[in-house]
């Protein structure tokens, strides 16, 4: 998947659209906007196939407007709201840095056409089952594609913190497991009745599946977990001692016989985890353009660390 997405870039990497996290939040200011003048407005805006079918086009557009959820219109309310705008716009302008634009639309389109496809496939399917058209615009919302950039942010920066309810400093890699252990908690309930035999449900469920598809996709394909398993762990382990017995052989060596017998310098280093291309010659090395100077990272390190400035 990374050698196909490197591909992808360079053919196409032109067309990306930069700044993608403000646009996507500057529609959802419109979409506040649009709801206080008409509180209705979202009804004519959502993602609703049988609308769509009828002539009502817009509407594929449109429901990227919406905005994840309701602004409130008391103070405090519009205070979380704004807060919450600028947090996404945080997390998701450092995702583009990390990631560069393409990879970054890749992920935020992906994650926007599944749902789309998995719409218009619930109609379908569903109108056949009940005998009828269905309504199921309200189950298809920017809520999970919103969530999906969170649990991106915090698989890609597990170690960042932030202030929870402004006082508590977190790490993202807990909330990010909190995100999810909600996430299966709303199945669980949406399980429960379709088990009671509403089995109209089954639209949430798939709702939720498709928006966050794009998240299990991206990372299971792009993120190499082999450096998990346990045979990974054992044969670094063995790496690292037989570094270290090398490296007192050759200062025992160096002290007797007043030289030192190298083995071949390897050229690339992965400045994370320290494999080479001596070490590890099925590794892909690559230069990261974000950091200043020449920093050099393996494909399982490239989009995850920390940018040098």
């Amino acid at each position: 998947m990374n050698n196909f997405l490197n591909k992808m870039e360079r053919k196409f990497g032109k067309y990306a659209v930069p700044h993608l996290t403000m646009i996507m939040i500057a529609c959802y200011v419109i979409g506040y906007v649009l709801q206080m003048i008409n509180p209705n407005a979202a009804d004519y805006m959502m993602l609703e196939p049988a609308y769509i079918l009828k002539g009502q086009v817009w509407r594929i557009i449109t429901w990227i407007i919406i905005p994840p959820n309701s602004m409130s219109t008391d103070l405090l309310g519009g205070f979380f709201t704004i807060v919450m705008l600028f947090f996404y716009l945080s997390i998701g302008n450092s995702l583009e840095k990390a990631w560069g634009d393409f990879r970054y639309n890749v992920y935020i389109f992906g994650g926007m056409l599944i749902t789309l496809i998995a719409a218009f496939i619930c109609y379908f399917v569903f109108s056949a089952i009940l005998g009828g058209p269905v309504s199921i615009g309200y189950a298809f919302s920017t809520y999970y594609i919103t969530t999906s950039i969170f649990l991106a942010f915090a698989a890609t920066f597990p170690d960042a913190r932030v202030m929870l309810y402004f006082v508590i400093p977190i790490k993202v890699k807990w909330l990010g497991i909190v995100y999810a252990a909600f996430i299966v908690y709303d199945m669980t309930q949406y399980i429960r009745l379709i088990a009671g035999g509403q089995v109209i449900y089954w639209v949430m469920i798939i709702a939720m599946i498709a928006s966050l598809l794009n998240f299990v996709i991206f990372f299971l394909s792009t993120r190499s977990f082999h450096r998990f398993s346990p045979q990974e762990q054992k044969r670094r382990r063995e790496f690292r001692q037989a570094m270290e017995k090398a490296q007192r052989s050759t200062a025992s060596g160096e002290g007797s016989s007043g030289h030192v017998v190298r083995g071949p310098a390897p050229r690339h280093r992965c400045e994370i985890c320290g494999r080479t291309d001596i070490s590890n010659p099925e590794l892909e090395f690559r230069y990261c353009s974000k950091c200043s100077g020449n920093h050099e990272y393996c494909m399982d390190h490239l989009y995850t660390h920390t940018h040098i400035k």
